[in-house]
């Protein structure tokens, strides 16, 4: 296991995270988040959900809801944010009462943390925000758990710095994404180490799919991608062993304000998620992922 500066990073044992009804972690069933990139109206909510309850009716995944109130590293200021807190927030809360599914938004500043932890019960940290302390801890000390992705310059190693400030500042829980790593200009690439390197800190994983794809800035003024890669990275994040996954959807994803060309046409979605359930019921199979040889 690689090593990180007066850190030990030997495998150890993962500490299973609430999420309101749901665990994540070993033996668990698998935490799918899923949802739209950013609210845009009820309608468009409604047709997402009533595809997430489906699937949420299965023994062998659990599902909560994800979407952002405020899209805020936009790469141009002309660009569409979202609704914002408030009426973000509204919408959520919505969606929770209807459906009984949790749900969660990423945050990206302190005094968001409190208003969201009161509609979430998942809050997300963005990958550009992973190093804010100030957010990271006043995210932790709502109470909530938290997904952190690591940011596209992390290594997965610093990652336990990160978690060291959750636990310190709260008893939510925390979970760590993967979203992928910046390769040069306008590319990103998956480093499946990472997955389990961050397990080995003793938190549960989650594999981002759908950011993973993201070719940043390439649209001359927004962000473009490839969903058609979608589905095998989140294949082989699964057979890895992940505790979560995290995917965008989209009645039509080409009309989405934001982030379109990477997410799931919805009505492929469900037969996406059969396929990986699949590959991890396989999986399951060959004993728990601990970032040991079993052969050694």
């Amino acid at each position: 296991m690689p090593e990180t500066a007066g850190m030990n990073t030997q495998p150890t044992p993962v500490t299973p995270v609430q999420i309101g009804p749901y665990q994540c972690g070993q033996d668990q069933p698998l935490l799918l988040i899923a949802g739209p990139c950013v609210l845009q109206n009820e309608t468009i909510n409604d047709q997402i959900c009533e595809v997430l309850l489906k699937l949420n009716a299965r023994d062998d995944v659990n599902v909560v809801f994800k979407a952002s109130f405020d899209k805020a590293n936009r790469t141009s200021a002309a660009a569409g944010r979202g609704p914002g807190l408030e009426e973000g927030l509204a919408m959520l809360q919505q969606v929770s009462q209807q459906t009984g599914l949790p749900v969660t938004t990423d945050i990206h500043l302190p005094e968001q943390a409190q208003p969201a932890a009161e509609v979430c019960q998942l809050l997300q940290i963005p990958a550009f925000l992973a190093r804010q302390t100030d957010l990271v801890v006043a995210a932790a000390a709502t109470g909530r758990a938290l997904n952190v992705k690591k940011g596209q310059f992390m290594s997965p190693q610093d990652m336990a710095y990160v978690v060291q400030k959750c636990r310190s500042a709260g008893q939510g829980g925390v979970m760590l994404c993967e979203r992928g790593t910046f390769f040069g200009y306008g590319r990103l690439v998956n480093d499946m180490q990472s997955l389990p390197i961050m397990r080995s800190l003793g938190v549960p994983v989650v594999f981002d799919a759908t950011h993973s794809v993201q070719a940043p800035g390439s649209q001359q003024g927004s962000t473009g991608g490839n969903r058609e890669m979608v589905e095998p990275l989140a294949r082989a994040a699964v057979a890895i062993g992940v505790d979560a996954i995290f995917f965008e959807t989209h009645p039509q994803p080409d009309q989405s304000p934001s982030d379109g060309a990477n997410m799931v046409p919805l009505e492929r979605f469900e037969g996406l998620i059969d396929r990986i359930l699949q590959i991890r019921h396989t999986i399951q199979s060959f004993g728990p992922l601990d970032g040991t040889d079993s052969d050694s």
